[in-house]
This record gives C-alpha cells, sequence and structure tokens, in this order.
C-alpha cells in the first residue's frame, strides 16, 4: 500500500531565482505546499540597504510579482505557501500581498512571522543578559565596535505551523531556518508533536535537500553529463510521509535530473559536522539512508533526530571599514616580473604598505605560452585596499595607480574604472540563547506568540553501525587521473568558513578515499588551503567526506577579497587536480 504523504515544492532558492518556477510549480503536477527561500546572508545585507531607502520595504519583491500572477490559482487548487521572502519587513509583505488580493477581488487569509530582528534590541539585549559571540572566535560583537547593519535570529517552524494551523493560506516570515520552511508544513500536515524528533529530522532533511532549488536537479552537479537536459531544470519536490521519510522528485517533462548523486551533492552542501542543527531537532545526516526507487525518485529514510540546542543562530551584518580594489592586466612575456615593479610603485608613491590598515596583490598568471588571441596573452593582478579612512581607500588609492598610467612598465591595461571606496561588511554568526527569542504572528485582527524550543543538549552525537567490506588496494599498480573521473564535490559558503563535500558513487571507490583524502593530502593538493584550520567528517552511508575551511572566506561572502567569494569553485577545484589510483578502482 502507498504510503500517505504530503507534496511540498520549492519554487526558489535565492532572491533572484527563476521568475516563472512559481507559475510553472503549482501547473505541472499536484503539490499541497508551495515554499521558497529567498533568504541568505548576503540577501539581508541587499534587503537592509533597500529598508534603509525606502522603509515601507525590506522584502523580496520578485516574490510579491510572483503572487500576482499564482495567487488565484492557489486558492483555486487549495495549494499554501509558505515563504520567507519577508525578509527585514514580513508585515510590509504581508500587507502589499493583501493589497494584490484586493486588486484580484481574492480573500487569501495571510499571515506574517517576525520575532528574528534583534536591531530594535541590540542594546536591551545587553541589559538582559545576552551574549553574541562568534560561532569560531569567541569575540562578543557588541564589544568589537562594530556598526550592525542587520541582525537576525533564525527561526524554528513552529510559527508556520500555528499559523498554518489556523487557517492560513499564505505564510510570509523572516529569517526563519531554511529547513522550518519545509517543516513547517509537514509538522502541520501530519500534527506532529515537538518531540517527534525522528520525523522532524526527516523533514529537516528533504527540506535541506529541497532549499537550494536546482541544484538537487541536476544544477552545478560534478558530473553534469548525466543530465538529460539543461533546457527548463526543473525544481524539487518532496513527498513527505507521516514518519518524516520522503521521496525527492520533479514533475514530469522538465529538465535536469534527480538521482542519488544529485541528492548526496546537496547534502554534503553547506554543512559541517553530520550532527544538522536546526532551530526544532538536530538531524543526523550520517544515518540518511537513500535509494533510486523510481525514474527521478530517490527515496530518503532512516534519518534519526534528537532534541533542539538551547541556543540559536544569529547572522549579523557589520559595517567594519571601507574597501576598494582594482585590477591590472599584463600582457606579453616576464608578466610575474612586471607586477612586482607595479607593486613596488604604487607602494613607494603612496608611502607603503603601513598607508592602508590592510592591502592586498595577488598575481594570477593567467596568460598562455604562445597565446592565440591578445586576451590570451593576459596575466591578472588584483590590488585590495582596506581603510576605516573612506578617502584613502578612495580617491588616495585609486588616483596612485591611474598616475602609473604611463610611466610603468609596457603593455597593461585596468579593467574598469576607478570607483570610491564602499563600505565593507563583515559577516559575523553568533549564539543566543533562545529564552530571548519570540515569534510573533499575524494573521488579520489576530495576533499572537510562540516562544522558541530550548532544550540542554551536551552530546550531539549518535552511536552508529557501518561497517566497510575489507578492501585492499595494490600500491604498486597505479594510474594518474583526475581526481574527478572517480569523484564528484559540492561546495560552498558558511560565513567566512567554507565546506567542500566529495562522494564517491560506490563503496570501493570510497573505502580508498577515505584512507587516502586525509586533511594533510588535501592541503598538499588544495596549497591555497594550507594556512586555515580544516576539519574532516566522514559520512559512509553517503559515501562522502566534509571538509569545513574555517576563516577560508575571510568575514563572509561581502567581506573576502576572493574572486569566487562564496567557495562555489572549490568542489570542482579539487576535480581537477591529479592524483595516483589503483588501477583496480578503475575497472
Amino acid at each position: 500500500m502507498q504510503k500517505e504523504k504530503v507534496i511540498i515544492a520549492n519554487m526558489s532558492g535565492f532572491y533572484g531565482d527563476r521568475f516563472t518556477a512559481a507559475k510553472e510549480m503549482i501547473e505541472g503536477g499536484p503539490i499541497n505546499f508551495l515554499t521558497g527561500d529567498y533568504l541568505a546572508e548576503l540577501t539581508m545585507l541587499i534587503l537592509a540597504k533597500s529598508k534603509m531607502k525606502k522603509p515601507e520595504l525590506g522584502y523580496a519583491v520578485t516574490f510579491l510579482k510572483q503572487m500576482e500572477g499564482i495567487m488565484g490559482l492557489c486558492l483555486d487548487k487549495g495549494i499554501k505557501v509558505v515563504v520567507n521572502a519577508g525578509g527585514l519587513n514580513p508585515i510590509g509583505l504581508a500587507d502589499a500581498l493583501r493589497g494584490v488580493a484586493k486588486t484580484l477581488q481574492l480573500h487569501p487569509k495571510i499571515a506574517s512571522i517576525q520575532g528574528d530582528n534583534l536591531m530594535p534590541r541590540m542594546k536591551d539585549l545587553t541589559v538582559q543578559g545576552a551574549t553574541l559571540n562568534h560561532l569560531d572566535t569567541g569575540a562578543n560583537f557588541l564589544d568589537s565596535g562594530r556598526t550592525a547593519v542587520s541582525a537576525n535570529a533564525y527561526l524554528g517552524c513552529w510559527g508556520i505551523v500555528s499559523a498554518l494551523d489556523k487557517g492560513a493560506d499564505i505564510v510570509v516570515t523572516g529569517r526563519v531556518a531554511d529547513t522550518s520552511l519545509v517543516m513547517g508544513p509537514a509538522a502541520h500536515y501530519y500534527n506532529w508533536r515537538q518531540t517527534d524528533w525522528d520525523a522532524l529530522a526527516g523533514a529537516a532533511t528533504a527540506g535541506h535537500i529541497i532549499e537550494c532549488g536546482g541544484q538537487a536537479v541536476g544544477g552545478n552537479y560534478s558530473f553534469f553529463e548525466e543530465v538529460p537536459s539543461f533546457d527548463n531544470v526543473g525544481f524539487p519536490i518532496a513527498e513527505i510521509a507521516r514518519d518524516g521519510s520522503s521521496i525527492i522528485t520533479k514533475h514530469d517533462g522538465t529538465g535536469g535530473v534527480i538521482n542519488i548523486g544529485t541528492v548526496t551533492a546537496q547534502l554534503l552542501y553547506e554543512i559541517n559536522q553530520p550532527a544538522y542543527i536546526t532551530p526544532d531537532v538536530v538531524a543526523h545526516f550520517d544515518t540518511i539512508q537513500l535509494k533510486e526507487i523510481g525514474k527521478d525518485q530517490v527515496e530518503v529514510s532512516g534519518v534519526k533526530g534528537t532534541p533542539a540546542t538551547d541556543s540559536a543562530k544569529v547572522t549579523i551584518n557589520a559595517i567594519d571599514s571601507f574597501q576598494n580594489q582594482m585590477i591590472f592586466y599584463l600582457a606579453g612575456l616576464n608578466n610575474e616580473r612586471k607586477a612586482e615593479i607595479l607593486k613596488n610603485q604604487f607602494l613607494k608613491s603612496v608611502g607603503g604598505e603601513q598607508t592602508f590598515d590592510h592591502i592586498c596583490f595577488q598575481y594570477i598568471p593567467t596568460n598562455k605560452d604562445n597565446p592565440q588571441s591578445n586576451e590570451e596573452a593576459f596575466a591578472t593582478l588584483k590590488v585590495v585596499v582596506e581603510d576605516k579612512n573612506p578617502s584613502k581607500a578612495g580617491r588616495l588609492f585609486t588616483s596612485k595607480i591611474i598616475e602609473l598610467a604611463l610611466c610603468s612598465v609596457p603593455g597593461f591595461c585596468i579593467q574598469s574604472a576607478p570607483q570610491s571606496a564602499k563600505p565593507k561588511v563583515v559577516h559575523f554568526p553568533a549564539l543566543i540563547g533562545k529564552q530571548h527569542i519570540t515569534q510573533q504572528i499575524s494573521m488579520g485582527e489576530e495576533q499572537w506568540e510562540i516562544k522558541e524550543i530550548a532544550y540542554d543538549t551536551s552530546d550531539l552525537q549518535l552511536t552508529k553501525n557501518f561497517s566497510l567490506p575489507n578492501f585492499t588496494f595494490d600500491r604498486n599498480d597505479t594510474k594518474e587521473i583526475y581526481l574527478g573521473e572517480l569523484y564528484a564535490a559540492r561546495s560552498g559558503d558558511k560565513g567566512g568558513n567554507a565546506n567542500l563535500g566529495v562522494y564517491a558513487k560506490n563503496l570501493k571507490a570510497y573505502a580508498f578515499l577515505r584512507s587516502y583524502l586525509t586533511v594533510d593530502k588535501f592541503k598538499e593538493l588544495l596549497a591555497d588551503s594550507v594556512d586555515y584550520e580544516i576539519e574532516r567528517y566522514d559520512f559512509p552511508n553517503l559515501l562522502g567526506l566534509n571538509f569545513y575551511l574555517k576563516g577560508f572566506l575571510g568575514d563572509g561572502v561581502a567581506g573576502n577579497n576572493k574572486i569566487d567569494p562564496q567557495a562555489k569553485t572549490l568542489g570542482e577545484y579539487l576535480r581537477a587536480k591529479k592524483i595516483e589510483v589503483p588501477v583496480s578502482l578503475l575497472t
């Protein structure tokens, strides 16, 4: 007999995702709930800037426009909508949605959830004894001297559950945990208790899989040759059963693919340890069992959950100083020497490195030997400065670089015109006791509150039984291959840290990976990771490893100087490295 299921679809993985996905998901097949994740750490900064310009904004305006086209269809089909598009102004978005409904002559029940925004309470929190200590360094934000632009706690799912229980058709929230968008509808549908740990953990796992839209359907997938078509890549759907197990799938007739590989990649994305902490449950990802049960259908089962922690994560964006950069393209021969001359000229003209709070020169030998086009002759020199004085990071910096135009080495140009210095916004992840967090729900004239759930949990680990077959490898019979010929990877950002998950397709390949890819070997392969503390976590049930690179992204997406500030390319960088593997793995 087929299991009872609630069908929860995703239509957005970030603010700016495919606009038409909303309509595609409600017209492509049966669903019960339509969810969308619009918020990332950087998005909160973007919304804060928009709210400064127009106080009535601060939410994802694209969602409002999407609802203009689908609100009536959702009501006709009984599809409930749950999104975090409210950002920094859930009430404002709810009011705007009521305006749309009035224009369309519709009458949905619209609920908004807030309580995550700590900005108005920062001083009071100190008086109340709250601490906002950095997750990695332990530094207290309130003592840092930085100016917060946004500060939001991650809320759990029970406010969503309560709003749905009271008949809401549309629920818009601020900064809830990504998984809450799926856990809320599932817990409401099945009337789960707050202590149904395994069921909640299963829903949290499904939420993590589908939260990033097309990434679970072949987007950013290492083995992209397996994807039949990248045309109209579908968005993911979780069919969740009463016990919390789920089937990850997509609508028929859409592009992309769902298989164990695409699901595994998403499970290993933006995590650290196997104990995946959400506001409402700790889901143990090393207990997940995956099984392909049909075309574009992966069953996710066996997930164990333990009680939630007594703290909530807070993401703070704060102004630290001012930042500017310029990029040189150097063509021809001896480009490294040219870069050194440019560097020395510039530093002498400004009075040395000590003139700025921080200055960084990055030379990248992108030029090719015997180039076949002008651009193939280019090497790159990137110069970045930071200073608390915007004039020093602005006009002083750019004017002294421009003065080199006719007085330096041959064959260089500048990528773009000089720019004014911009505030450097750093990401400050912290924890706060849940006793300081209350969800506030509004629907029509009714308003009510829900406290976050706190449990005293000291041990996040479970005792698991997983044994590998006793594989033996002939280390004398090897072949050099690209790591990516055997292994897939997925990488991303966790504030100022990066994660890189790498996994195999079979037990034998995983057994070799597990013994071969130590932290020391990882640093040997990726030399630019040598200076960072790296943690390795094993996921034998997923045939994978996860590497957590602390501080690799500096002060977060908006506060580091890397060409790829979110570490999205780090996994493919690893796959491009050549390694020696036993020939037996290749047969």
